[in-house]
């Protein structure tokens, strides 16, 4: 009986460690919790995230299409530009960072409270 439920822990681990990875570093879940506020062109993301170069903002955007969260749209009006969005796949993590940051208000106050 224990065994089984080792056997499950392990199982258990590995999709929570690809919601880890999707959303763990420095910059992925600013531009996500970006993005979820609607459509944002590059230069949008990089003026509201201090401190990210154009370099990684690119390759943190490429992860995040890989992984189906966001979309990539290029219009060619008068002139080129290109909009970032969730996909409605990538909407689907919304509870989860609610849950979250509800989760870290609470441990914040919790740890607070006992430094005092």
């Amino acid at each position: 009986m224990k065994e089984a439920s080792i056997e499950e822990c392990t199982r258990s681990i590995l999709p929570i460690r690809d919601v880890l990875d999707i959303l763990s570093g420095k910059w992925k879940l600013q531009i996500i919790m970006l993005l979820m506020f609607g459509k944002r062109r590059f230069k949008d993301l990089q003026n509201h995230i201090p401190g990210i170069t154009p370099k990684v903002l690119v390759k943190e955007l490429r992860g995040l299409e890989m992984n189906q969260l966001v979309n990539r749209t290029v219009y060619q009006e008068s002139f080129v530009y290109i909009e970032y969005s969730m996909t409605p796949y990538g909407m689907s993590l919304k509870k989860i960072i609610l849950e979250m940051e509800d989760w870290g208000k609470k441990h914040r106050k919790r740890i607070m409270v006992k430094a005092s």
